[in-house]
């Protein structure tokens, strides 16, 4: 078993590891997470006259128009909100996929206030994507920009969140496995546990990861017309993985909370050739168990940050198949296809860094 410190050395050099703060305020001043105020009238008048124009109408009328339909839409939208955290006031973390999930028929989340089929919160939430493109940024400026926000959480520690950008081509590799074989098991060591009194054998707390599809987003645009059509997107699926301890799980099933949620934003795939990854690990009040290994982050998240970064390193492991993955690839097919095959003391030689 690695110690403690040689763990940390080895997650360290995973490109999944937790980035530093660096120039935060600067990185922000360059992500333009203010933007400045616009004369919508007077910079969509001409607009606005060829609209009433081919309508028959005055301009007069036109807004008049306008602006009932913007109201009926406020009016919807409070509703839709209203009756959306109603419903997620018990389960406030995303939709849990079905067993037989599948990029096609993944269900999003009713009152998704977002133009395409993802419940996750959209990328633009975080990263002002308009400003980053009318500003030319390079892949890995937004990669530094990505690392430097989530390294500012938690007052400057980064606690409580991992992050990454994956190249489009690692991150679609991964999206095929994964619409075939949506769950796993992956166990995490418990140093201070053991399986029974008297035993020398180590511990392991089993988690299950389940994919979830929830559809490609808008590609990202620099135009804020508010007359533009929107395009079909030419992104690739957004993709979330929930990690919840498998005896949680048993216990509570499509109720259990999963301690780790990570979402790959594909918003800027196209663009930039990058797919982002945010990992947010569970805050401890949203369930009453934290693990073992939570301890080390003061018990304030459900999970430790090196445990979550583990649980990543392993999504790449078991669906980024390349050579010398063979055995890897086996496990994970087996666990699907003839799960009667599957042996467990196997997947523990392929998720054991002291090997």
């Amino acid at each position: 078993m690695l110690s403690r410190r040689a763990l940390t050395c080895v997650l360290q050099r995973r490109s999944l590891s937790l980035a530093r703060p660096i120039s935060y305020t600067a990185a922000l001043r360059e992500a333009g997470l203010a933007t400045p105020r616009v004369d919508y009238e007077q910079k969509y008048a001409e607009k606005l006259q060829q609209r009433a124009r081919e309508q028959g109408k005055s301009v007069e009328q036109l807004r008049a128009e306008l602006k009932e339909q913007e109201r009926q839409r406020r009016l919807q939208k409070a509703k839709e909100e209203a009756t959306n955290a109603s419903a997620t006031s018990e389960t406030p973390l995303p939709t849990r996929p079905s067993s037989n999930a599948s990029p096609s028929t993944a269900a999003p989340s009713p009152g998704a206030s977002r133009k395409d089929s993802s419940p996750v919160k959209p990328l633009s939430s975080i990263f002002n994507l308009q400003k980053v493109l009318e500003t030319p940024h390079t892949a890995e400026q937004i990669s530094v920009l990505w690392r430097a926000y989530h390294g500012s959480r938690s007052g400057g520690t980064g606690r409580g969140f991992l992050c990454a950008a994956l190249p489009v081509e690692t991150y679609e590799k991964m999206l095929d496995v994964a619409t075939k074989y949506p769950r796993f098991v992956i166990p995490v060591p418990r140093e201070n546990a053991q399986i029974e009194e008297g035993s020398k054998e180590p511990a392991y707390e089993f988690y299950l990861m389940e994919w979830g599809f929830h559809g490609p987003p808008q590609d990202p645009s620099t135009s804020a017309d508010l007359f533009a059509q929107s395009k079909p997107s030419t992104n690739p699926q957004t993709s979330t993985i929930l990690f919840t301890p498998l005896q949680e799980y048993k216990l509570r099933q499509s109720f259990a909370t999963p301690y780790l949620v990570i979402t790959h934003y594909t918003d800027l795939a196209k663009t930039h050739g990058l797919v982002l990854l945010r990992g947010e690990i569970t805050p401890s009040a949203a369930a009453s168990t934290p693990s073992v290994g939570a301890e080390e982050d003061g018990g304030r998240f459900m999970l430790s940050q090196q445990d979550a970064q583990l649980l990543a390193i392993h999504v790449q492991r078991f669906y980024l198949w390349n050579e010398g993955s063979d055995e890897r690839a086996a496990l994970l097919k087996a666990f699907h296809e003839t799960p009667a095959e599957f042996k467990w003391e196997e997947l523990l030689k392929h998720t054991d860094f002291a090997g």
